[in-house]
């Protein structure tokens, strides 16, 4: 299959999510991977110059060894708003063009703009349409001002798409409530490589870089370091008690909004040594320093943005042999349900005592242990199957409804 791919995230500097692994798994299998993608981080850049010029990328793979894909990010301007105005007629032009050029069997979306783009210009064309959310898309819209827009735009893409797919079972409930047409939803969850991911994973040479003793306990948080992510509360509480909480680190592997404020809280003397910062590492990697830890994080905020979501990280997490503390947050929940090593807490600030808890009571081996047996089925070549049997269905049917 060809298969073009719409999204309005940055898809070499974000990630690997979802998309990666499923786009590189399908081009390992022979099919051919086109993205469409968007540098949503150019105000953190500071690159110069008001124009970003059009670039293409052959290739690329972050998530896989040998799957590459052709990422194509069109031009646009560099100013606030421009940006996203520029990109509705230069993705309007790149989407028309690579219909025209390349040819697709099928397109996903993951984006909101682009996705309501190129849903109607398939259309057009009499090409499937394919839509995949991995989060409530509107609520990611970083201008408070344009939700409400944003949040019409999402609903008629996943209206008028031809399936939409969720990654949980929470977020097809959010699709069908957005307009989707139940028997148009399915779900297609997160997968897992359990062989780099697992319990033989080497992460002494990790806490051997850092200076980590055998007593100390790790708490692990990798990603992008939303506001809401809730790890400046939780550094706060370590360093304020930091003598209830002396057997305790905090290792944090990413980028984001609080890199800064996380970096002055572990400069100041008080955070000497208990805060962790290291900045984006390779994917191949992961595995050791997820490996070096004890516990792993997820304490974001309640907030809208989060009430649904899984992420991908959670399943790395588990798949690591890690017990996790959460946010009881309702998508968390509806996937996990209790006693399968994930711990909720309320808030983050309750994060650090209930770390405490599971040190005290001799709990981290076993609810590692729960983690790593939940997510045992859920391995990459499964998922993929699942995907790809998706696809070739919706193209077998456009397939046959033209000869008609």
């Amino acid at each position: 299959m060809r298969i073009l791919v719409v999204q309005e995230s940055d898809w070499l500097d974000r990630g690997p999510h979802q998309s990666h692994h499923l786009m590189e798994r399908l081009s390992e299998r022979g099919h051919d991977i086109r993205v469409i993608d968007f540098e949503i981080s150019w105000r953190m850049k500071k690159t110069p110059g008001l124009a970003q010029e059009r670039k293409v990328f052959e290739g690329y793979h972050k998530a896989t060894q040998d799957g590459g894909v052709t990422v194509i990010r069109p031009a646009f301007i560099r100013l606030p708003i421009l940006d996203y105005a520029s990109l509705v007629l230069t993705h309007h032009r790149e989407i028309r063009r690579q219909i025209g050029e390349f040819k697709p069997d099928v397109v996903v979306g993951f984006g909101i703009l682009n996705a309501a783009i190129a849903i109607r210009l398939a259309r057009k064309h009499e090409l499937p349409f394919v839509y995949y959310i991995i989060d409530e898309l509107h609520r990611l819209v970083p201008q408070r001002v344009f939700r409400g827009l944003a949040r019409l735009i999402e609903s008629y893409a996943l209206r008028k798409s031809g399936i939409v797919i969720s990654i949980n079972e929470a977020l097809k409930d959010y699709s069908i409530l957005m307009g989707t047409s139940p028997d148009r939803a399915q779900v297609v969850r997160a997968g897992i490589d359990l062989l780099r991911y697992g319990p033989d994973a080497k992460g002494r040479e990790i806490r051997e870089k850092y200076r980590i003793g055998n007593e100390e306990v790790v708490l692990f948080f990798m990603g992008w370091l939303y506001e809401f992510s809730g790890l400046r509360e939780v550094a706060s509480i370590l360093l304020a008690r930091k003598d209830d909480y002396a057997m305790f680190r905090i290792m944090i592997v990413g980028r984001g909004e609080l890199w800064n404020e996380l970096t002055r809280m572990a400069h100041d003397q008080t955070g000497l040594e208990r805060i962790i910062l290291i900045d984006w590492q390779p994917y191949e990697d992961m595995p050791k320093y997820l490996a070096s830890s004890d516990i792993c994080l997820l304490p974001a905020r309640k907030t809208e943005i989060m009430m649904n979501i899984v992420p991908i990280k959670m399943y790395e997490y588990m798949a690591s042999g890690k017990p996790v503390i959460a946010t009881a947050l309702p998508g968390l929940k509806k996937e996990f349900g209790a006693d399968n090593g994930v711990n909720y807490v309320d808030e983050p600030r309750e994060v650090m005592e209930k770390a405490a808890e599971l040190v005290r009571n001799g709990l981290i081996e076993s609810e590692g242990r729960r983690s790593r047996a939940f997510v045992q089925g859920m391995d990459w070549k499964t998922t993929t199957d699942s995907f790809e049997g998706i696809l070739r269905a919706i193209t077998g049917i456009a397939a046959a409804q033209r000869k008609d």
